[in-house]
């Protein structure tokens, strides 16, 4: 039995968008936690309350969802153009891994607020008043995301007017620009074709957007596999066997996509892809009861992330769904009335969201220069965690 004492680790918990994650300044974590490897993933992964066969993380910081067992790396950057070096970890829920595959999106929103109120940003470059501009380097993809922080007084600037469907209460607007929103070095469309037939064994055989903007993601057609489109989480997540569908479309499209070798692989790579499916505009009643209406939005997007439907919409995901509106002929641009658009507003489980989007054709191949949507972002709580000194 562990008898280590306790160590204490700075770290802030802070609400990003739609999700919630423990923040660290790598130069705070022990030493052999500094660098990639067992002992840092040991270390995030007793933070958050992981691995937990109960699937509640009651012995650790983690909400037990996919948009709350999250950990973010923080420091200066390495780079002149850059304030901020980004580094994201999605920690497994009931099984021990962290994936470090991608970006999450909601959680960027708080980077630039962390980063200005820990240092990590020059002081030569923060107004006292207006918006700072913070340049950040997403390490996992390989990526640069602006952040445009609203400041008061010389300090960040968390409380204000703007909602954001699936968070309760209004906060500061925090705009995000993610700049060539193509995940990694590949194409956008990884597999040349904008649709594609993914053969999935004991499914069949699917129509299928397969694109890399924000975070790689299968789209499919709501009615393809006999949904409306308007579901909440509990006609998802109530239903075991259509986790293990969704599950199983996800390990294929992943091969397909060139993101693994074998669907047996997608067990230990959680955090991407995601799939998600949409349909045309419907009515339909969010998850806090608000009536949607088929005319304010321009399609209807679900999306699972860690084996569950989302209960908003992950904001990798939202930049997936906008640049892959902005390509005609694609599944998501065809179920929201295809032709050429610079910005898609889409429904969700929790109400609905505007982002915009820009992609054009560069020698025969889709990029995309940006793509941008308001969050909003603050600190819950500041201070240490704790975690056994045995424990990584």
């Amino acid at each position: 039995m562990s008898k280590a004492p306790q160590i204490k680790i700075p770290a802030t918990y802070m609400r990003g968008g739609t999700s919630k994650g423990v923040f660290f300044n790598i130069a705070d974590l022990p030493e052999r936690c500094q660098q990639p490897g067992e002992a840092r993933d040991k270390l995030l992964m007793r933070v958050i309350g992981s691995p937990d066969p109960y699937e509640k993380q009651i012995d650790g910081m983690g909400g037990a969802t996919s948009s709350t067992s999250k950990t973010v790396l923080l420091s200066k950057s390495q780079s002149e153009d850059h304030d901020v070096d980004y580094l994201f970890g999605q920690v497994g829920i009931d099984k021990a891994f962290v994936d470090w595959s991608g970006n999450c999106g909601n959680l960027s929103a708080a980077v630039g607020p962390f980063a200005i109120s820990n240092g990590l940003v020059e002081k030569s470059r923060i107004p006292d008043n207006g918006i700072a501009t913070v340049r950040i380097w997403q390490a996992n993809i390989g990526k640069t995301i602006v952040a445009k922080v609203p400041m008061t007084n010389g300090e960040v600037q968390e409380t204000g007017d703007f909602e954001l469907d699936g968070v309760t209460f209004p906060a500061a607007e925090v705009a995000v620009e993610f700049m060539d929103p193509a995940d990694g070095e590949g194409a956008m469309f990884p597999t040349g074709n904008v649709v594609d037939d993914l053969e999935v064994p004991g499914v069949g055989t699917l129509k299928a957007t397969m694109i890399n903007a924000g975070i790689p993601t299968i789209f499919l057609n709501a009615e393809d596999i006999g949904y409306q489109g308007t579901e909440l989480q509990p006609a998802i997540n109530g239903d075991p066997e259509a986790l293990a569908r969704f599950e199983t479309i996800r390990a294929h499209g992943a091969v397909k996509m060139g993101l693994i070798k074998t669907p047996e692989e997608a067990a230990n790579r959680g955090h991407t892809p995601k799939v998600a499916f949409v349909s045309a505009p419907r009515d339909y009643v969010s998850s806090s009861g608000k009536n949607i209406k088929a005319g304010d939005v321009d399609v209807l997007v679900r999306a699972l992330s860690m084996g569950k439907l989302h209960h908003a919409m992950m904001g990798t995901a939202a930049v997936a769904i906008a640049t892959a509106a902005a390509v005609p002929g694609t599944l998501v641009n065809l179920a929201a009335g295809g032709g050429d658009r610079t910005s898609v507003t889409f429904g969700h489980p929790s109400g609905t969201l505007q982002v915009g989007a820009e992609a054009k054709q560069v020698n025969g191949e889709w990029t995309a220069a940006k793509a941008v949507m308001s969050r909003s972002a603050r600190v819950l709580m500041e201070g240490w965690v704790r975690v056994p000194g045995d424990s990584f």
